[in-house]
């Protein structure tokens, strides 16, 4: 049983149906928008690929789905792993498929890499962010501290300080973070980011505010061997300059999505970074396109747009782009408590704190405070 005195921190994602009898409503003309459905607890059915953030154990839990990983290979951050090695928010690359009921599946491989891994260059508690290896890093309440952090949150981080963050890339290429936990003296330093400013005399490039010095680095996967501007890369290094700049060891050619063949299913959630319009837009690394049998949640289409968070789950075609069948748009609120914890029923998932009884589903992060 669950004692009556553990304190458990609770990010209460609010749909805003709840919320418009305290709110007024947007201006301009027309109809309505109607309130948002309440976000689906399944995914896909089939063969297929999940990436999201892992938001419970017990097997693995991304994006509603819980997937049994008894006989899963797991890669982290480029080498051999375990189950172990990951945390509730750390952003995972699961395939496998998935049961017909839609929350249950089997795992085959899971991945995760982090997206940035340095020292803190500065903090900014006022704007909720931190700035690691050049990388802007934005937190919220989606973001999971490790209990190392003293206190659990931004307050506890410190400059200077070696961290791991995972997370997503927004529109304008920041960080959102979705785990951060600390690393000790001597770890590898590792960044993702697009090429930008190469000077292929001095053998620099930039990947945000980071200069990445790679005369000594190992190149891997290079088109002719050859970084160019716009490339989506990983650096690694064990120390900076004098300057600030990452001296790497390696500088590897990535993707942001994962391998997919025509008629894969995917799941995906993440931010739209690119759009042109509702039926040609970009979600973490995929490039997604709708059409008159796509579902829509949380919203409606007209809706979509720059960073706009959403879940994506369809098929690839021949083309590489991923066909939507369902789009569930996560707009929502987060309003967060601490407290005591007055009862629990399991049966029916959900809490009382505060005289206020909260609901969980397939897509509540659960983390043991």
């Amino acid at each position: 049983m669950i004692s009556r005195r553990l304190k458990i921190a609770l990010t209460l994602m609010l749909a805003m149906t709840g919320l418009a009898a305290c709110g007024g409503s947007g201006g301009g003309g027309g109809a309505s928008t109607p309130p948002p459905a309440p976000p689906p607890t399944g995914g896909i059915s089939g063969n297929g690929i999940a990436v999201g953030p892992i938001s419970n154990f017990g097997s693995v839990v991304v994006n509603g789905v819980t997937y049994n990983t008894d006989s899963a290979v797991f890669t982290v951050n480029d080498q051999a792993g375990t189950q172990a090695d990951l945390a509730v928010g750390d952003v995972v690359i699961v395939v496998g498929s998935i049961d017909s009921n839609g929350t249950t599946g089997t795992a085959d491989t899971v991945l995760y890499d982090d997206l940035v891994k340095g020292p803190v260059d500065s903090i900014d508690v006022a704007a909720n962010s931190l700035v690691v290896l050049g990388q802007n890093v934005l937190v919220g309440p989606d973001t999971s501290f490790d209990d190392s952090f003293s206190p659990a949150s931004l307050l506890g981080v410190s400059v200077g300080q070696i961290v791991e963050v995972s997370g997503q890339f927004d529109a304008s290429g920041d960080i959102v973070a979705t785990r951060i936990e600390p690393k000790p003296a001597g770890t590898q330093f590792e960044v993702h980011g697009t090429v930008s400013s190469l000077d292929s005399a001095n053998m620099t490039f930039n990947l945000r505010n980071l200069v990445v010095d790679y005369s000594s680095a190992t190149l891997d996967n290079f088109n002719g061997g050859q970084i160019a501007d716009g490339d989506f890369v990983e650096a690694k290094g064990a120390s900076v300059g004098a300057n600030g700049d990452l001296l790497a060891t390696s500088v590897e050619l990535e993707s942001l999505a994962p391998d997919t063949a025509d008629g894969d299913h995917v799941e995906v959630e993440g931010f739209i970074v690119r759009f042109v319009s509702s039926t040609d837009f970009d979600v973490a690394g995929f490039t997604v396109t709708t059409n008159a049998s796509t579902v829509f949640e949380g919203g409606v289409e007209a809706d979509l747009g720059l960073n706009v968070k959403v879940e994506v789950e369809g098929d690839v075609d021949a083309n590489g782009v991923l066909v939507a069948d369902k789009v569930d748009i996560r707009r929502s609120k987060a309003v967060r408590s601490t407290a005591v914890v007055d009862s629990v029923d399991t049966g029916a998932g959900s809490l009382v704190i505060l005289g206020i009884t909260v609901t969980t589903d397939g897509l509540t992060r659960f983390e043991d405070k």
